[in-house]
């Protein structure tokens, strides 16, 4: 038995009053308006929060047990990170090139900082939380190694690599990644 429950009913609705508020105050800072997405509680293991968003939809995901943990960080943090990556991605799409820069748009690049500027949050990319007490996925590592050094992948890249789907280089090196045997 885990020590933290989910948080409740309550505090969900509270924090999907938030993630729109969010959305809302957005849209006064940009002059634009922003659809209210759905907002679920079905995410586990260590990510306190997530955005997706599909061809046809956008939501946001958060961790019941980690928002459990430390519901006060996470609605100061995790609340204003994952509308940012909303906000961002309605003004300037997913890996579409920037009006303003030349290089393609990142996750935590200077448009998503920017907007949590705006918010007035903090915009570190991670959170360091004790996750001790709280269900979380293990990760299985698969060992690969270039000209300098040994890397490790998690599952996804390893099926890719193993599916000739794509290959890995080494950020240093520049060699491609295979399998350590």
């Amino acid at each position: 038995m885990y020590k933290f429950e989910p948080i409740d009913t309550t505090q969900q609705q509270r924090v999907i009053a938030l993630t729109h508020i969010y959305i809302k105050r957005a849209g006064e800072i940009f002059n634009q308006e922003f659809d209210l997405i759905p907002v679920h509680f079905d995410l586990s293991g260590r990510t306190a929060g997530m955005y997706k968003s599909s061809a046809e939809s956008r939501w946001i995901r958060y961790n019941p047990y980690i928002f459990s943990k430390y519901y006060e960080q996470n609605i100061d943090v995790t609340i204003p990170h994952e509308v940012a990556h909303y906000v961002v991605d309605n003004l300037y799409g997913h890996g579409r090139r920037s009006l303003f820069a030349s290089q393609r748009i990142r996750p935590h690049g200077e448009e998503w900082k920017n907007v949590m500027r705006e918010f007035g949050a903090d915009a570190s990319v991670t959170f360091n939380f004790n996750l001790e007490g709280l269900p979380v996925r293990k990760y299985r590592q698969y060992s690969y190694v270039c000209g300098c050094r040994e890397h490790h992948l998690g599952s996804r890249r390893h099926m890719r690599v193993s599916r000739k789907q794509t290959q890995y280089r080494c950020s240093f090196c520049g060699e491609e990644l295979r399998p350590s045997v």
